[in-house]
């Protein structure tokens, strides 16, 4: 009977988890501009000074959250690149705020709109992020001790790295399987009845694993994706170098670990999905250690009154609608555009960094 009503209740809220997903934004906004510390005089003016970073968080989430990797990937690029030549520079600590508040949303937006349709690999990303755990708090730690500009460089170096090995990788294996005469294979009375369908999940979604290793996952669409779970070598060696940059500077794990995943012939968008979650956890980790871990060792602390939070009542609303994008962009592109776009993601990004570890700031 408990399982049953469990399961009732996990199906309801991703049925509607778009509606809570939604509110959870709003009742931060009524929060920040009820209870937050802000000017005296903050009034209209104030509130509304910075409502045109609704229209690039919005792409940059859609973005990041398309290829599975973390928000501050661009967010923390465009705040020091970008942000300055139509406002003013921002402190570091400042950029740490606004990025882990924004991404903490568009990441947890974005996670439960992959689960619900069907694309995260739940045994996979468990494996991942308990793998990761130890690298993650292990870097945030270090990053009380190691230079700035040598985390920006190296991870400069990781991230090109990545984009080399993503265009060598086949991104083609592991496309969804299509019925005859281009039409998609449907679990409940299509053209592949024997593929898994799980009444617990919505739409002909379900997941199947054979004796032999290999799994058969149905999305939401009906489109079937076939592929095993081996390689967890490559993937741990990755997860884990990646976790150690996500603990320094924010982001690493995404970029570094999805090639992983594609390396070891997990398809594309589902590697996308789990992605997501492995982010999402670490991302909090990784918060978590750095605001409470700062201050035990002499380090950087989060001061919630110098937050800047005309800004932030503009990117929390961004990255969660950013967040419920993704899934169908991402189903909706290609594999090759997708290779082409994280390759190319990956090298601007590298670039930036590099800017950043000379001093160009």
């Amino acid at each position: 009977m408990s399982t049953s009503l469990s399961s009732d209740l996990q199906r309801a809220f991703l049925r509607y988890q778009h509606v809570f997903v939604f509110l959870a934004p709003l009742l931060f906004v009524a929060g920040v501009y009820a209870f937050a510390p802000t000017p005296a005089d903050a009034g209209v003016d104030y509130w509304t000074e910075y409502w045109w970073l609704f229209l690039a968080f919005v792409t940059g989430a859609t973005i990041v959250n398309t290829v599975g990797i973390s928000g501050s990937a661009l967010f923390v690029p465009f705040l020091i690149f970008v942000f300055p030549l139509v406002a003013y520079p921002l402190e570091p600590t400042t950029l740490v705020k606004i990025g882990l508040i924004s991404e903490s949303f568009g990441l947890s937006s974005s996670s439960l709109a992959f689960i619900q349709y069907g694309l995260v690999d739940r045994r996979l990303s468990l494996s991942l992020v308990l793998g990761g755990v130890p690298f993650v708090v292990g870097g945030a730690l270090l990053s009380f001790v190691i230079p700035e500009p040598l985390f920006h460089a190296l991870l400069g170096i990781a991230l090109l790295a990545a984009s080399y090995l993503l265009f060598k990788a086949n991104l083609g294996h592991g496309d969804p399987t299509e019925g005859a005469d281009d039409e998609e294979v449907a679990t409940d009375g299509g053209s592949a009845p024997d593929l898994p369908d799980d009444d617990n999940k919505l739409g002909p979604a379900g997941v199947d694993t054979d004796d032999s290793g290999t799994v058969t996952r149905v999305d939401r669409d009906g489109d079937d994706y076939t592929y095993s779970r081996g390689g967890y070598l490559e993937r741990f060696l990755n997860y884990s170098v990646g976790g150690v940059f996500q603990g320094l500077a924010g982001f690493g794990i995404g970029e570094l670990g999805i090639i992983s995943m594609l390396r070891t012939q997990v398809p594309v968008r589902v590697a996308i999905g789990t992605n997501h979650i492995v982010v999402a956890t670490t991302a909090v980790l990784a918060s978590v250690v750095h605001v409470f871990g700062g201050g035990l060792v002499g380090g950087h602390t989060m001061d919630l009154a110098t937050t800047p939070w005309n800004m932030v009542v503009w990117t929390v609303p961004a990255t969660t609608l950013g967040g419920q994008i993704a899934p169908y962009v991402s189903t909706a592109l290609d594999t090759g555009t997708i290779k082409a776009g994280v390759g190319g993601l990956f090298a601007v990004i590298s670039v930036a960094l590099f800017a950043m570890a000379g001093g160009g700031i």
